[in-house]
């Protein structure tokens, strides 16, 4: 195909964006923007029992936090059901369709029978070539016209060429006795309408394909490029659900996974470049291509995401990083940071990303900055700050007050100081740990001064000798 790229996403809003979603969503999404293509949502609302405002809004929050940006509108399907209906009787009114009144008793009769001797219980029915003047005053159907004979052949980007016989291919319903069109109808009238030239979905679609295609061909319209992609498995080889732990792509925000690794991820799920394991945006956009994805599941592996997300923090703006954890305490339903703890946070960036898997890691480390004074040491800390050890640091903090506040001068100061107390500066960190932010672990006691400032780290060290 010549024309621009258009590729599709199309959940249905029934529950939450399930992270095989999220997966097909960034795929369909990689490769139109790194075509310059456009990439379209749709909402498949047409089961109006079970689709819900709420889960709109938590595809669409998911989908926002993922960084998948859509073009144009987003379309409803269920509003497009008059078009759909209009095709139907287009096809009806050509005689690639027909009215079929047979009742559903008829249909289970014909069935159980043919179950019975043996038979293929692919309905055929009586009414496909029947006289128009024979049709009774009764409710129909309108039922495509199958081709009875030869071969359709799915043309599948990932799986391959996949040939279906057409004596296989029931005449599939187009427009139910009330007069409302079925999904399989829909979802071609749709993506025709929309102009998608890419179909990217998961492989529980395939067999769908060859039936779509009969629409495709009977409307005289372009199939599109097919690309079936296989489903995510479980660690143990099973198809991903909620044994295995979340499902919903909100719900790895919530636990603080970075989204730029979520997408690094996804995106690896299923497709390589070579050996690439991490790799940002940009390259992955030039990267993808359908041609990468494998045939086989992939497999949901936790400590892959936790690794890549590790790499991504720790190479992360550091003010972009900043709105994300802002992002993540609001979708956790933490406490939002003051403007003050913010900007400190943005300060020690550079001391708190490296060896972070996830924002919870972050902002243990992070507790010296966002801490308060007075500052209360916990109980493994607290052993830290005896009478001997405030001693050393209330004597310490006269020769901090004049000192230049770089990382050399320091480290000069305080080396000096434990030298003349013949003892080395790995004694005076536990007191100085203790002091600055209350916990035994903490960043180094340069980097905590440093991001401190001398007022606040002066002001800490006197409460502490008190």
């Amino acid at each position: 195909m010549n024309a621009p790229v258009v590729t599709r996403f199309a959940p249905s809003p029934t529950g939450f964006l399930h992270i095989g979603g999220a997966r097909t969503a960034l795929f369909n999404w990689l490769y139109a923007r790194g075509r310059g293509g456009k990439f379209l949502l749709r909402i498949e609302d047409t089961d109006r029992a079970r689709s819900t405002p709420e889960a709109t809004a938590a595809i669409l929050q998911g989908m926002s936090w993922l960084g998948l940006d859509h073009d144009g509108e987003i379309v409803s399907q269920f509003e497009n059901a008059p078009r759909h209906a209009e095709v139907a009787q287009e096809l009806l009114a050509s005689g690639k369709a027909y009215k079929c009144f047979a009742s559903q008793e008829e249909i289970t009769a014909f069935r159980e029978a043919a179950k019975a001797e043996g038979r293929s219980t692919l309905y055929r029915s009586p009414w496909r070539d029947a006289d128009p003047a024979s049709h009774p005053d009764a409710p129909y159907v309108i039922r495509i016209k199958a081709p009875l004979e030869g071969t359709t052949v799915i043309r599948d980007q990932v799986q391959g060429d996949v040939t279906i016989r057409n004596d296989q291919l029931d005449d599939m319903i187009l427009l139910r006795s009330d007069g409302t069109p079925v999904y399989m109808l829909a979802v071609v009238v749709d993506d025709h309408d929309m102009g998608v030239t890419h179909v990217v979905r998961g492989d529980d679609h395939l067999n769908n394909a060859a039936r779509q295609m009969m629409i495709y061909e009977a409307m005289g319209w372009d199939v599109p490029v097919w690309a079936h992609i296989p489903l995510i498995h479980g660690a143990d080889g099973k198809k991903l659900s909620k044994r295995h732990g979340a499902l919903g792509a909100q719900e790895y925000q919530v636990m603080g996974y970075p989204a730029a690794g979520m997408r690094n991820y996804l995106t690896r799920l299923g497709w390589s470049h070579g050996d690439d394991e991490f790799f940002t945006d940009a390259q992955a956009q030039e990267w993808f291509d359908l041609d990468g994805i494998r045939k086989s599941p992939a497999q949901f592996d936790l400590k892959k995401l936790e690794n890549l997300c590790g790499q991504h923090i720790a190479q992360a703006d550091d003010a972009a990083l900043r709105r994300e954890i802002e992002a993540y305490l609001e979708a956790a339903g933490e406490p939002a940071l003051t403007e003050g703890q913010a900007e400190g946070l943005e300060r020690a960036m550079y001391c708190l990303k490296d060896r972070a898997k996830k924002f919870p890691e972050l902002l243990e480390k992070a507790a010296f900055v966002l801490a308060e004074r007075p500052i209360t040491p916990d109980e493994k800390a607290a052993k830290n700050l005896d009478t001997v050890s405030r001693g050393i640091l209330s004597e310490l903090t006269p020769q901090l007050q004049n000192a230049s506040w770089n990382k050399e001068t320091l480290e000069e100061v305080l080396n000096g100081f434990a030298a003349a107390h013949d003892t080395k500066f790995g004694k005076l960190a536990g007191p100085l740990r203790a002091a600055l932010a209350g916990r035994a672990v903490t960043p180094s006691v340069f980097d905590m001064m440093l991001v401190l400032g001398r007022d606040e780290t002066l002001a800490r060290l006197t409460d502490a000798a008190a």
